[in-house]
């Protein structure tokens, strides 16, 4: 990690969905890696797309690391280094664009702008969408075995942070805060909810307590669930941790992972409430684009 983030100074504006970005910009994203295989089949799209968030205001890009998995992309005959050398690109190309956009920002001279490398949860590397199933089928034990060495490459990358995302259980949750304790690597913890619960059907604030248990979790909160969910979450996080809450919602549509399609209306409200409510980090997540987040920024000044 190379600098800590201002959690606690002002509030800061996320990127939005960057899978669903690069789809909207004519990608392919049928394979079960989904911008995974972006990452690693057309690099210059996801320096792009981090870009598109990065001018439309964001302060923070989360990398294309979410479904980068050892296990996964062995299995798709890509060997231990391969893998290890996209983690690191993922985390390249976001620094990338950052750097980009600020050698055209001359009015933001100065302006901080962050790289979070995206640890997504077991699950994801499945490419089955079973991280909203809840339960993975692994221990605690077997799940921070499986996080570490890609923990480790990314905490190692050069990124500003961790995101630790759309977690779905407390065993995962535990694991992740295992290896971030004592890690030096600055990590947030993002869950995944539905009804007022974590995906596993356990209590969100248990999961939110969690950012207790190491000095390295540096906000808790939530991502790729409905909107609606926002408010209980916050006010489930501010009533357990003093740690900066993160949300990030989608936009309000549903994804169908059989038919591997979006449906229902997006419902994305005004931000502002997000943060009086108690949030210090807002963005997106899916079928959230460059201009909502645009509209965040707007919202925030």
């Amino acid at each position: 990690m190379t600098r800590p983030l201002p959690l606690p100074d002002r509030p800061l504006v996320l990127d939005g969905g960057l899978g669903t970005l690069l789809e909207a910009r004519g990608h392919d994203l049928s394979d079960p890696l989904w911008s995974a295989r972006v990452l690693a089949d057309e690099p210059d799209a996801v320096r792009a797309a981090h870009a598109e968030f990065f001018r439309a205001g964001a302060d923070v890009a989360i990398t294309a690391s979410y479904q980068v998995g050892f296990e996964a992309f062995a299995a798709r005959g890509l060997g231990t280094a391969d893998t290890e050398a996209l983690l690191r690109a993922s985390v390249r190309l976001a620094a990338e664009a950052r750097d980009e956009v600020a050698r055209e920002d001359a009015a933001g001279a100065g302006r901080d702008r962050w790289i979070a490398a995206s640890v997504g949860p077991y699950g994801a590397t499945l490419g089955d969408g079973s991280e909203y199933a809840g339960s993975s089928g692994l221990t605690r034990d077997e799940l921070r075995r499986w996080h570490a060495p890609r923990f480790a490459v990314l905490a190692d990358a050069g990124a500003d942070l961790l995101a630790c995302e759309t977690i779905p259980s407390l065993d995962e949750g535990r694991a992740l805060v295992d290896l971030a304790r004592g890690s030096g690597a600055s990590a947030w913890l993002a869950f995944t909810v539905e009804g007022g619960r974590l995906r596993s059907g356990e209590p969100m604030a248990e999961g939110f307590a969690l950012a207790d248990e190491a000095d390295e979790v540096v906000a808790v909160g939530i991502n790729c669930a409905h909107p609606e969910e926002v408010p209980a979450a916050i006010a489930a996080a501010r009533s357990v941790t003093d740690r900066p809450v993160v949300v990030y919602p989608n936009s309000g549509e549903r994804w169908d992972a059989v038919a591997r399609a979006w449906g229902g209306d997006p419902a994305l409200p005004a931000v502002d409430a997000w943060i009086r409510a108690g949030a210090s980090l807002v963005g997106g997540c899916c079928q959230v684009g460059p201009d909502e987040i645009a509209r965040m920024r707007d919202a925030l000044g």
